[in-house]
């Protein structure tokens, strides 16, 4: 039987690629951007026209949308770099959005049966293994898309008994998201990385719901 799927920034470069890495196994996949489609992850109006549209159910429900920091801006690097703008825009995109699209999750996941809402967050996002500090905005909003992710999936294992909800962290992976930070650490293809995450994402069980792992299916510490 095709299963249906439903890729929420599948424009980027990961986004795209798990899309792509979806359809040679034969499922069903419904890609939604803002490059395409029109989709402002930011804005709740938006995201509720686009996923009300949907008629459902998707076996699997993953997120990719994401930035690192504010338009023409870098993440910071001290505390004295904070400013409100860009910590807005950073949070309305990273955390918002995330908040903005769980809300539409129990009526776009199928009440029977196994089904996957995956959440692409960040390792940086672990409060438990930040040892560096910097980075602020984005780490934030990171750690509050996984709260948020945490809280779904407590909530859809109410009515939804073989839902499993997770955060995943990717890997630094080689597309114009990271090309301006990445010099210092391995990077991987989107092909590549697109098959580790649906890798991890059919091998989870039920009760890892409202976990925290990376590309390798590894726990990673909240």
């Amino acid at each position: 039987m095709t299963q249906n799927a439903l890729i929420i920034g599948a424009s980027g470069g990961i986004g795209a690629a798990v899309a792509h890495r979806l359809e040679t196994d034969g499922w069903r996949v419904t890609r939604l951007s803002r490059a395409q489609d029109g989709l402002e992850i930011s804005d709740q109006a938006s995201v509720d026209a686009h996923l009300s549209a949907l008629a459902g159910p998707f076996e699997l429900v993953f997120m990719a949308s994401g930035v690192l920091a504010a338009k023409g801006g870098t993440p910071e690097k001290a505390l004295s770099q904070i400013r409100q703008d860009s910590f807005e825009e950073v949070f309305k995109i990273n955390t918002f959005g995330v908040a903005y699209v769980l809300r539409h999750a129990p009526r776009l996941l199928p009440k029977k049966g196994r089904s996957v809402l995956a959440v692409l967050t960040a390792r940086v996002g672990s409060i438990g293994d930040n040892h560096i500090g910097g980075w602020h905005a984005y780490r934030a909003s990171k750690a509050a898309a996984n709260q948020l992710v945490r809280g779904a999936a407590i909530e859809l294992g109410r009515s939804h008994k073989e839902a499993i909800a997770v955060a995943l962290h990717p890997g630094t992976v080689a597309t114009d998201f990271t090309a301006d930070y990445a010099a210092r650490h391995s990077t991987v293809s989107p092909q590549d990385a697109a098959e580790n995450l649906v890798t991890v994402m059919q091998g989870l069980s039920a009760a890892e719901s409202g976990q925290f792992f990376d590309y390798a299916h590894k726990p990673i510490d909240w």
